[in-house]
């Protein structure tokens, strides 16, 4: 199964932009559950204004991701009145969607990576003292990530908990460093292009406007292409 991480940043852009990227959140979380693909909020850096995002990152799973993804990345227009300055002549805004590197759980943990001890459990004297060493600490030598698991009653159950507190903690680490990654490709980005964006939206609703102009001159110029090539015939 197909999973990516994308970014819609506002770049640089000003309060306008960041509102766009709240919208077009929405829009791609809608259009992913028509896909049929599972999202994941990865992270989220609040615009100035309520209501705004200056980027926003968001895992996607599913067999139609690079379809999905065909329609989006890019740049997105935005054609409207602001919001914010109701006197500003600016009629048109940009933001932009690329895909970031790595998910946050795309690494592989070998079993060969994880060591498992075990010691005797811990709780009250006498009769109750565990005798068996069934307690377990797993920890994955290539990051010194450790988990401990003493609840079960043998070493196979608590070492089955263990491993799997153990990757569950690698995940957590896995995101933080995918969060980093997202602030960090934010803050090196720069006002997205402005020409030939990938869809359109127009109105204070948001609303699909048409296709970009591209589309037109391509679907034009293969209709030119077709009649020579029915002329010389």
């Amino acid at each position: 199964m197909e999973k990516k991480t994308i970014q819609i940043t506002s770049g640089r852009g000003p309060a306008e932009c960041a509102w766009v990227v709240a919208q077009v959140l929405k829009k791609i979380i809608a259009e992913a559950q028509e896909f049929g693909l599972k999202h994941r909020i990865v992270h989220r850096e609040p615009g100035d204004e309520n209501g705004t995002l200056k980027t926003a990152s968001i895992e996607l799973k599913g067999d139609k991701l690079e379809a999905f993804l065909q329609g989006w990345v890019g740049t997105i227009q935005w054609i409207g009145q602001s919001e914010f300055r109701k006197l500003h002549k600016r009629k048109n805004w940009f933001i932009g969607i690329n895909i970031l590197g790595g998910s946050a759980d795309e690494q592989v943990v070998n079993d060969a990576d994880i060591r498992y001890e075990f010691t005797r459990s811990g709780g009250p004297g006498g009769q109750h003292v565990n005798k068996v060493s069934t307690a377990v600490r797993a920890t994955h030598i290539p990051t010194g990530e450790v988990a401990f698991s003493s609840d079960g009653r043998s070493q196979l159950q608590n070492r089955t908990e263990a491993r799997r507190k153990l990757l569950l903690r690698l995940e957590e680490k896995a995101l933080q460093e995918q969060e980093q990654r997202a602030r960090e490709e934010w803050t090196n980005h720069d006002e997205p292009v402005r020409g030939n964006p990938v869809r359109i939206f127009k109105g204070s609703d948001f609303k699909p406007n048409r296709k970009p102009k591209k589309f037109k001159a391509e679907r034009k110029k293969g209709k030119q292409d077709l009649a020579k090539d029915d002329d010389m015939i």
